[in-house]
Parts: structure tokens; C-alpha cells; sequence
């Protein structure tokens, strides 16, 4: 059996290769609980979740990443999102708790096959915010290849960032991935990439979906020395609130807000990540406007 929701990082001592590895299992099945996702759906979701905790592993920063596949055909929308938290004290940046949520829409009966045939022609986004000030960067290509692996192999050569690979699978237990990155600069071992590459090739769908990290690395790369981080745990968490709803529900502003009321009786929102709902009357409505333009109470202390 292998880690729970797990992410680990690895070093292939005397190269310029670094590589992570990841699992979800109940961070995988808590998503799942919101939608019956079909097969081919839930497949394609798995593996971007996966490859989200991955690729946010490749950077230093706290904030979110989000993939974002849009397209015209039978899976026109797939979102997913890791939050990572700030680092706890002694901990280096990017180490902090990482969370994911994602979604997927889809029309008629989808089957599995080619990553373009799911989602038809459309883009492929990677954003990173930061957070709190922070630059925002957002990265923008044609949705190309078999899989969301070759995709992702296109973002990153066409992008002109550092080589990068990914290995992904999912089925309705579990995600799973795999991720190698050749970093800069000169090594002793020039044929390290293309060798640990190869290697990476030979992994089966069965084997990322069930062996520990330690395992499959020795499957892979006995003949390497491979320096194995601890362990950082993952989970499922949606940052939706009804506090963020009632920003939402001011940025709509009064006169829609009070349109949307005399149409419906009242506002119903509902977040598409988790599936919480959260509802506002007239009067509740009505509370969120006639707080602006109020002056703040100054604080007393006794």
C-alpha cells in the first residue's frame, strides 16, 4: 500500500536532475464526493490535480497555482488549485501546507481517449499568485498532445523553462504523479537527463498508483544514488466562505443585487469546489450595503 496523500521530494546525487512524487488518496476521494464524474472525466481531473501539487513543488512561494484547461469540446472547462501555506519556522520557502480543490464540466457521455479529442481545441493556463502584493504570473498555450503529461511537456519547451517531465495517472482510489527537472548549469554526468528520463519512461500506471515513493524510485533508479526527503502531507481543503460571498455579493453592487432579489426571491450561491451553499434574504441583503459608508467604531481597551 503505498503513502497517503503524500508529496516527496528526490535528488539524483552527482547530476542535474531532481525529481518529486506524489499521492492522494482521501484529498482524491473527498473531491470525488462532490460530482459523479465520468470515467474519462475523473481520469483527466486526477491527473491535472496531481501534476498541480507537482508543479507547485518546483517553486519556491506561498500562494496558489491553478491549471485551467478551456476548450470546445466534450470537457470544455477543468480547474485545479494547490494553496500553499507559509512555511512554519525552520522550514525552507515552499515547504508549507499544501491544499488542493479542483473541478471539471463536461457535456454528453465522454470517453476516455487523446487529451484533444476530451477537450477540443482550445488553451492551457498556469497562473501563480502569490498573494499579498505579490507579482502574478500567467503563462498561456495552445492546448496540444496525447495526454495532459505531453501538454504540460509543451508548456514547459515552449515556454523555454527548465526541462521538465511528468508522469501521471489516476483511477477512481487514487492520483498519482511523478515529476523530473533538469536544473542549470554544468554536471559531470551530461548524459543524466536523457538516462533518468528513459528510466521514468518504463514506470507503469499501476505502479505510480501503488508504490511508496522508496519503492519506486529503487524500481527505477538502483544503479543512481537517490538522496528521498521526508515526507509533506497533502489535503483537500475549499477556500470559499461566506464572507468571501458577501465581498462578491457587494462587488455585484446594490442595484444588481436588489434586481436579482425582486427575480428570485432571494441570492443562492454555490461553490462548484466543495459544493457548500450559501444564502442570502432581503434582509441579509440588505445588511451587506448599509455597512458602507458607515465610519469604523474606534477600538477601546480596558
Amino acid at each position: 500500500m503505498t503513502e497517503r496523500d503524500s508529496l516527496h521530494r528526490f535528488l539524483i546525487e552527482r547530476t542535474n536532475v531532481r525529481g518529486e512524487w506524489i499521492h492522494l488518496d482521501a484529498t482524491w476521494k473527498a473531491l470525488l464526493e462532490r460530482n459523479a464524474y465520468p470515467e474519462a472525466v475523473r481520469g483527466l481531473l486526477g491527473e491535472a490535480l496531481a501534476a498541480t501539487a507537482l508543479l507547485s513543488a518546483t517553486i519556491k512561494f506561498s500562494g496558489s497555482l491553478t491549471l485551467q484547461i478551456r476548450g470546445d469540446g466534450a470537457v470544455p472547462l477543468l480547474v485545479t488549485q494547490v494553496q500553499v501555506g507559509r512555511a512554519r519556522s525552520g522550514e525552507p520557502e515552499g515547504h508549507g501546507r499544501r491544499t488542493l480543490r479542483g473541478l471539471a464540466h463536461w457535456q454528453g457521455a465522454p470517453e476516455t481517449g487523446p487529451l484533444e479529442t476530451l477537450c477540443g481545441r482550445g488553451n492551457m493556463v498556469l497562473t501563480i499568485d502569490p498573494g499579498q502584493g505579490g507579482e502574478r504570473y500567467q503563462g498561456i498555450v495552445e492546448l496540444q498532445g496525447e495526454r495532459l503529461r505531453d501538454a504540460l511537456r509543451g508548456y514547459f519547451d515552449r515556454s523555454e523553462q527548465l526541462p521538465t517531465r511528468l508522469w501521471l495517472a489516476a483511477d477512481e482510489h487514487g492520483a498519482a504523479g511523478l515529476l523530473l527537472q533538469a536544473l542549470p548549469g554544468e554536471v559531470p554526468d551530461p548524459d543524466a537527463w536523457e538516462r533518468t528520463v528513459a528510466l521514468a519512461d518504463t514506470v507503469s500506471t499501476d505502479e505510480l498508483l501503488e508504490l511508496p515513493a522508496q519503492e519506486l524510485l529503487h524500481r527505477l533508479y538502483h544503479e543512481e544514488d537517490v538522496r528521498l526527503f521526508e515526507r509533506e502531507p497533502v489535503g483537500f481543503h475549499c477556500g470559499c466562505s461566506r464572507e468571501r460571498v458577501t465581498e462578491m455579493i457587494r462587488g455585484l453592487g446594490r442595484k444588481e443585487a436588489e434586481n436579482i432579489l425582486a427575480e428570485q426571491g432571494g441570492i443562492e450561491v454555490d461553490c462548484e469546489f466543495c459544493g457548500a451553499h450559501y444564502g442570502f434574504d432581503a434582509v441579509d441583503t440588505a445588511a451587506i450595503f448599509s455597512a458602507e459608508g458607515q465610519p469604523e467604531v474606534p477600538r477601546t481597551e480596558h
